[in-house]
């Protein structure tokens, strides 16, 4: 495995040039730019993000969501409350998002606290087949035989058609509300450029990481 790793490349380029000097003092339009500048390189599902948290013992989990919206408070995402992410967030209200645009060599991390608003106008927006499964509301927990999740499949899918402004139980829109975020730019030399902004009393300031 460890050669077979070893011939598989990574960061081969050719890839885009980043000067830092030109970033705005605001992150949110920088990040911006790096998601239009990915959606015009083709770079499949680039609104994927890994969403990472953490439960009571301190232990990390991780899942890749779509982020759903970009407000002046922060990234957005939906989620039910039942399953393992929606509980971790309860009980430990900072998450961490991470995007990854392999083609472009471009990471973003994003760290903050999380802050819960109504999730009505996002369910109802939702496929039929989405909303089906969050009317589940057994997410995360174990299943004895996948015949168990068709049988109630069809009953929440006519709960769904004989009731469309139905809405699942504690459905909520997500904001993860930054207080760190870096943009990494990958070299093919390995010269990677970081750029940090931190959030304080209200402000942003930049600093520059080391590779």
């Amino acid at each position: 495995m460890r050669d077979l790793l070893r011939e598989l490349p990574s960061l081969a380029g050719p890839l885009p040039g980043f000067d830092p000097r030109g970033a705005p003092d605001d992150p949110f339009g920088l990040f911006t730019g790096w998601l239009r500048a990915a959606i015009e390189a083709g770079v499949r599902e680039p609104h994927a993000m890994t969403l990472s948290t953490v439960d009571a013992e301190g232990r990390p989990s991780a899942r890749v969501l779509i982020l759903k919206d970009l407000t002046e408070e922060g990234f957005q995402f939906a989620s039910g409350s039942a399953g393992r992410k929606g509980k971790e967030l309860a009980n430990t209200p900072w998450a961490a998002l991470t995007f990854y645009w392999a083609p472009l060599g471009r990471q973003v991390r994003v760290r903050g606290r999380t802050e819960n608003a109504d999730g009505t106008r996002d369910f109802l927006a939702r496929s039929e087949a989405s909303r089906a499964v969050a009317l589940l509301g057994r997410q995360s927990t174990p299943m004895a035989d996948p015949a168990e999740l068709e049988t109630a499949l069809a009953s929440t899918r006519e709960r769904v058609r004989a009731d469309p402004g139905l809405v699942a139980p504690n459905w909520s829109v997500c904001t993860v509300v930054p207080d760190e975020i870096e943009f990494w730019q990958g070299n093919e030399q390995r010269r990677h450029v970081r750029l940090n902004y931190r959030r304080a009393s209200g402000s942003w300031t930049k600093e520059l990481l080391w590779p």
